[in-house]
């Protein structure tokens, strides 16, 4: 079974690859220590607000957090079709991947209106 990470791991997770301690982090993102840890160990889930200032702090989009973490935009006709081609190009590299799709996300982020998500099926 395919487990995806949370919100909060996959937060964790790129803010330890950028090599910036929590409490810069938290900082960056203009919220409280604590409350980043409690978001990071999935004790809290952060507001929109929160996610965008985290998101923009990890210089990605919302999206491309979401996306990480197993869940799916509801309206995705074309989204999905795109994505699905960029996961499914052998002549790229997994970093090559996760690169096109953190571009591709933070320019559909910028569109016209939000959309909800959910977790992706297993």
């Amino acid at each position: 079974m395919d487990q995806s990470p949370s919100i909060g791991e996959i937060i964790r997770h790129q803010r330890e690859l950028s090599k910036v301690s929590m409490r810069q982090f938290a900082d960056m993102a203009g919220i409280s220590n604590p409350y980043l840890s409690q978001i990071e160990r999935g004790l809290r889930e952060p507001s929109e607000r929160v996610l965008d200032s985290i998101a923009e702090s990890l210089q990605t989009s919302v999206d491309a957090l979401y996306e990480q973490a197993g869940m799916v935009v509801e309206d995705e006709s074309e989204t999905s079709s795109v994505a699905a081609a960029i996961e499914a190009d052998s002549a790229l590299t997994q970093r090559q991947r996760r690169a096109l799709l953190d571009v591709y996300h933070a320019f559909v982020a910028v569109g016209p209106a939000p959309r909800r998500r959910k977790r992706r099926a297993s």
